[in-house]
């Protein structure tokens, strides 16, 4: 399978080394791994997740991990896996928090417990300089747009196909991939016309003069980390209320030119 190939345990650095000398604030019935905060995410977005040429994760989502986890006084842990897997994993207890951006709906929030924490929302990039012109969504009416599979994104893809179809405009050819890297590969290699992702991963293809952000700020929508355990979820909300109050959330957000989002780091979930 895929996915199970996909899966592998990855050091953010050296404080995977040894557990924190402190008291968790997290009875180890909450989790996973005894004193482990156990974190799923799919590295394919950079600057927010992504695995360098050493092969260590870097970027803000890990970054907050590990910090999450040090106050926590756990040891962070993250496995990698493609984003279709992440919810199932969660649910069968294979990981405590799902730390990859996933994006918030009412929908999930009937299925675990979510803390909204950073705003996001949709982008599409467009092939090195543009040749089809892209500005609107309804130009891309006719085109074969690429997008991971399974998530927010690639729903909302399919709504703008919709929209565009309303206007007149040809279908939409939508191709999803395993995950995002793919699907830049693949805009790379001429294989589609356009991705479709989230606005902080498109502006960094395009500063890197990749690939142009010809249309961002669609669908904004909080991303969240996702939780299987109540008592765990607000434990990270109490962590995330202490790094907002101390400064230390927006200085890593404004390095990586992103928002909090509103909403005071309240869980939702069921009870």
């Amino acid at each position: 399978m895929l996915i199970a190939a996909a899966v592998a345990t990855l050091a953010a650095g050296p404080a995977l080394a040894q557990a924190p000398a402190c008291t968790p604030a997290v009875p180890d019935s909450e989790l996973v791994k005894p004193r482990t905060l156990v974190m799923s995410t799919n590295p394919t977005l950079p600057p927010l997740q992504f695995v360098n040429a050493q092969g260590q994760l870097q970027g803000m989502r890990v970054e907050l991990g590990t910090e999450i986890a040090r106050r926590l006084c756990l040891t962070p842990e993250y496995v990698r896996i493609e984003f279709s897997a992440m919810i199932p994993g969660l649910a069968a207890r294979r990981w405590d928090m799902i730390n990859t951006g996933i994006f918030y709906t009412e929908e999930r929030a009937r299925m675990m417990q979510m803390i909204r924490y950073e705003n996001n929302a949709v982008a599409i990039s467009a092939a090195r300089g543009n040749p089809l012109g892209i500005r609107t969504q309804q130009d891309l009416a006719g085109r074969t747009v690429g997008v991971e599979i399974g998530g927010f994104e690639e729903r909302r893809l399919r709504e703008i196909g919709q929209a565009v179809q309303q206007a007149g405009g040809r279908p939409i050819n939508v191709r999803t991939f395993d995950n995002f890297a793919l699907a830049y590969q693949a805009l790379r290699a001429g294989q589609v016309e356009a991705v479709t992702s989230i606005d902080a991963v498109a502006a960094e293809f395009d500063q890197r003069g990749e690939f142009p952000r010809v249309l961002h700020g669609l669908f904004p929508t909080p991303a969240a980390l996702a939780f299987r355990s109540r008592p765990l979820a607000d434990a990270v909300s109490r962590v995330l209320q202490q790094m907002n109050a101390d400064g230390s959330l927006k200085t890593l957000f404004d390095r990586y030119g992103v928002s909090v989002a509103e909403g005071g780091f309240a869980v939702a979930g069921p009870q």
